[in-house]
């Protein structure tokens, strides 16, 4: 039967595998897709996630590679910067060196000296050089205005100079006053109006009147190094274009990108554009605009470095900003450099469309060798599913043939192993079937013989039961024939079992089903047993459930069955044991289970084989019929039931009888 089962469950499984009509091309299709479109989602996933990294990776790199140039163009502004203050620092301190020079101005000879001066201040481009005595008194000026006497030593240079003896440099803001009396030109050079840019807070002037200057000063010492003056020079930097397009060209090499410069720089005398190369769109340079706020805030106003994209005056710049300190350390201006962003834009544009092109050039490759690798797939899940179908309509000898080394190989040998083996438990079933029909049929003809036989025999038989009990009843106990006509009486009670036993086992009577407490039998049967001398060293146990609902049967056909099952424990165990009864209502199978265990000596395997066997009996020979197990199997196939037995030689047997529960009797219980 299992054998049976097996084999049908495979043949459904392959209905369900296999579809009617072109089922094998709609398979393989609907296949090759659910893999081409798990290798696409995958790929999109994969695409998708590279495409928005690496998108944002391009872009992070782009603009850190620009900050990261703009701060190294800062760093080249700065020392273009101060390499101009050095050269100036150079030109003063090489002045005051000239002794000779400077003995005669000191002497009052000024009209020879100042020529000399006036001719080394226009050789070096400077705005500035002037000569005071070692109070800071002014007494030689090389610009136009020509005036001395005015006291200097409050000028944070000289002052420095007076003091220590040295010489100093760095960039100043100079005052317009300051700047009129060394040349007049340089206060109008450095007054600059304030081209529509709001004033920072606290502040309200419209322009700017001092200037920024790279100023140098250096002591005019005797031969014993004593103090006779200082000297002072300096270049103002407002509406002077020479130090911001120096590093324009040395830096961004005048270069252009879409007609546009690519670099600028600028000199910020505090937040306003002093010097720079920073135009409007008809070219002119945007002198005196402010910078951003924030910026402001940052550089001048913290001290902090900036950089970062900002907006310069028309367009985006990465830029880079920092303070311009003088000799004491205050902020008086910033040096800014900036590139144009829109070429690192149009840079990280290019790269994203390159990348964006490989990545979906790939991803296009990708799904081209998925379609291939699913198509090799679906071929041999194909040659599956053909042979899944020959063998669902009875072709047992198909086979599986792929050559690739994975695990589909593995199936494919699965497979023929299984189609083999099903073909050979086929064979053996159908072997076993046809064995068992011949014996259905033997025992078909034997029953209805021996019914014939025993009905025939019954009527004789009975007259000679009757006869040898009245001959039995009518000799005396001294007679010797006494013991004969015993034994006729055994052999004949015997003899009417076994024709009772056919008779009941060929009738197979329909059942005279009512709704029936199982636990209410089962006790009539202990009552009926309980006093008998085979019960008498038995220890009944009973474990019988509470609340079991009815169960419709014949009352009399289950008793029967119990009579037969606690009987035959008894026997087994020799009349001495334990003999255990169990009754229980199982939800989940809708059945009410009686269970009969006893101590006895057990079935081999054999005799659990053959135990419902009509005919076979593990009882000596002349104390048992072997149709009692055979009646009560086939009273339970009556009732829809089932009676299953469990055993191990020496340690006794179990049986279960499941009785079913109806919808019916469920109603009744419950209304119970």
């Amino acid at each position: 039967m299992n054998k049976r089962l097996d084999m049908h469950s495979f043949l459904k499984i392959g209905r369900h595998v296999h579809l009617p009509g072109s089922s094998i091309r709609i398979f393989n299709g609907r296949i090759v897709t659910k893999l081409v479109l798990s290798f696409l989602l995958i790929i999109l996933l994969t695409s998708g996630t590279f495409i928005l990294v690496g998108v944002r990776v391009i872009g992070y790199r782009i603009v850190d590679e620009a900050q990261s140039k703009v701060q190294t163009d800062l760093n080249s502004a700065r020392e273009i910067l101060l390499n101009k203050l050095a050269s100036i620092n150079d030109v003063v301190r090489f002045t005051g060196d000239r002794f000779l020079l400077m003995n005669e101005l000191l002497a009052g000879d000024t009209r020879q000296v100042a020529e000399v001066f006036r001719r080394i201040r226009e050789r070096e481009k400077l705005d500035v050089l002037t000569i005071t005595d070692k109070r800071g008194r002014v007494i030689l000026r090389t610009g136009d205005g020509n005036q001395v006497g005015d006291d200097q030593s409050h000028d944070e240079l000289v002052r420095a100079v007076i003091e220590r003896n040295e010489p100093v440099a760095a960039p100043c803001i100079v005052p317009a006053e300051e700047l009129r009396r060394e040349a007049s030109w340089l206060a109008e050079q450095a007054r600059i109006t304030f081209n529509g840019s709001p004033s920072p807070p606290g502040q309200t002037k419209s322009e700017e009147t001092a200037g920024i200057m790279l100023k140098a000063a250096a002591p005019i010492l005797d031969p014993e190094k004593n103090l006779l003056g200082v000297v002072y020079g300096g270049l103002l930097l407002n509406r002077n274009f020479e130090i911001v397009d120096r590093i324009k060209g040395t830096v961004f090499q005048n270069l252009q990108y879409k007609g546009k410069d690519i670099g600028t720089a600028t000199i910020f005398q505090d937040g306003l554009r002093v010097s720079t190369n920073v135009k409007y769109e008809d070219g002119s340079r945007a002198i005196g605009t402010r910078v951003a706020d924030d910026v402001y805030r940052q550089v001048v106003l913290e001290g902090k470095p900036w950089v970062g994209p900002a907006f310069v005056v028309n367009h985006w710049y990465i830029t880079a900003y920092e303070p311009i300190r003088d000799l004491t350390g205050r902020i008086i201006g910033m040096l800014y450099v900036g590139v144009l962003e829109q070429k690192y834009a149009d840079l990280r544009q290019r790269a994203v469309l390159v990348f964006l092109g490989i990545t979906l050039a790939g991803a296009l490759a990708a799904l081209v060798l998925a379609f291939f690798i699913s198509e090799k797939i679906s071929g041999s899940i194909k040659k599956l599913a053909v042979a899944s179908e020959q063998v669902a309509h009875g072709n047992l000898e198909a086979k599986v043939e792929i050559r690739s080394q994975d695990e589909l190989r593995e199936l494919a040998d699965t497979f023929n192993f299984m189609a083999a083996a099903l073909k050979k438990r086929d064979d053996q079933l159908r072997e076993y079937t046809t064995r068992r029909i011949k014996e259905s049929e033997r025992l078909a003809h034997i029953g209805q013989l021996a019914a014939g036989v025993a009905h025939e025999i019954n009527n004789p038989l009975q007259g000679i039961i009757t006869y040898a009990h009245l001959l039995l009843e009518r000799t005396g106990a001294e007679n010797g024939s006494r013991e004969f006509l015993q034994k006729i009486v055994i052999q004949a009670n015997r003899c009417r079992d076994i024709i009772r036993g056919l008779l009941d086992f060929s009738r197979q009577r329909k059942p005279d089903k009512r709704l029936s407490n199982v636990n209410r039998v089962l006790e009539e049967c202990i009552s009926l047993v309980d006093n008998q001398a085979l019960f008498h060293n038995i220890q009944i146990v009973k474990r019988l459930g509470q609340d079991l609902p009815q169960v419709l049967m014949d009352p009399s056909q289950i008793q029967q069955i119990f009579m037969n099952l606690v009987i035959n424990a008894a026997e087994a165990m020799n009349g001495e044991g334990q003999l255990t009864l169990v009754t229980r209502f199982v939800s989940t199978d809708n059945t009410v289970e009686v269970e009969i265990t006893d101590t006895g000596h057990g079935f081999t395997e054999e005799g659990l084989n053959r135990i419902f066997d009509p005919f076979f009996t593990t009882k000596e020979e002349g104390h048992g019929t072997g149709l009692g197990l055979a009646i009560s199997y086939g009273i339970v196939k009556e009732h829809k039931g089932t009676i299953t037995v469990e055993s191990q030689v020496g340690k006794g047997a179990t049986f279960v009888v499941c009785l079913p529960v109806t919808g019916e009797q469920e109603v009744v219980r419950r209304a119970g």
